[in-house]
C-alpha cells in the first residue's frame, strides 16, 4: 500500500468532501435548489465508485485513501440525511426523512468505525462487507429520491415519488440496522 497522497482516487475523495458541503448548502436553501442538489448528489456519490475502481485498477491504493474514502462516504450520507430530515416538508409526515433516522444512520456508522479500528489494531482484517455496500446503495437511492421529492411544491409531488421515498427510507433504516448487527456479530466472533 502506497503512502502517496496526491493521486486520482485521493483527489476524487477530497473532491467528494467539498461537493458534499455544497450539496448541504443547496438542500438548506430549499426547493428551488433541489434539482441541482439531486444532480450534485448523484455526481458526488459516483465519485465513490470511480475512486475505488481507479485505485484497484491502477494499483493506487493508499493508506490515506483507506482512511479518507469511508470518511467522505459517511460525511456525504450522514450529512444528506441530516439536511433532508431537517426540512419541514419531510418532518410533516412521519413516513419520510425524520431526525431520528439520521441518528440511527450516524450511530451505526460510528459503531462500525469504532469496531473496525479496534479489530484492525489487533491485526484482524475488517474490510467492508457486502451488506454494508448494499446498505450504501439503499442510502443513495433514498437521498436521491428525497432531493427529487423536495423539488416539487409541497403537496404536488407525484404519488409514485412519495412512495419511492417512503419505501427507500424505511428499507435504508432496516438495512442500516441489519448490516450494523452483522459487523457486531463478526467482531464478537473474531475477538
Amino acid at each position: 500500500m502506497s503512502s502517496q497522497v496526491w493521486n486520482v482516487p485521493n483527489v476524487l475523495t477530497l473532491l467528494r468532501l467539498v461537493l458534499s458541503c455544497v450539496l448541504f448548502t443547496m438542500i438548506a436553501l430549499g426547493p428551488q435548489f433541489m434539482i441541482a442538489a439531486l444532480v450534485l448528489f448523484i455526481v458526488t456519490a459516483l465519485t465513490d465508485f470511480v475512486d475505488g475502481w481507479w485505485a484497484r485498477k491502477f494499483n493506487q491504493c493508499t493508506q490515506f485513501g483507506r482512511i479518507m474514502d469511508p470518511f467522505a462516504d459517511k460525511i456525504l450520507i450522514c450529512g444528506t440525511f441530516i439536511f433532508l430530515s431537517a426540512r419541514p416538508e419531510m418532518q410533516a409526515d412521519w413516513r419520510l426523512f425524520q431526525p431520528w433516522m439520521a441518528v440511527v444512520i450516524m450511530g451505526r456508522e460510528m459503531l462500525v468505525t469504532a469496531i473496525r479500528g479496534f479489530m484492525e489494531q489487533k491485526g484482524i482484517d475488517f474490510r467492508a462487507k457486502w451488506a454494508g455496500k448494499i446498505k450504501m446503495g439503499f442510502q443513495c437511492v433514498a437521498c436521491a429520491a428525497g432531493c427529487l421529492y423536495l423539488s416539487f411544491d409541497e403537496g404536488f409531488a407525484p404519488d409514485w415519488l412519495f412512495w419511492t421515498v417512503v419505501v427507500s427510507v424505511w428499507v435504508t433504516i432496516f438495512s442500516t440496522l441489519q448490516s450494523g448487527l452483522g459487523y457486531v456479530i463478526c467482531a464478537v466472533k473474531n475477538r
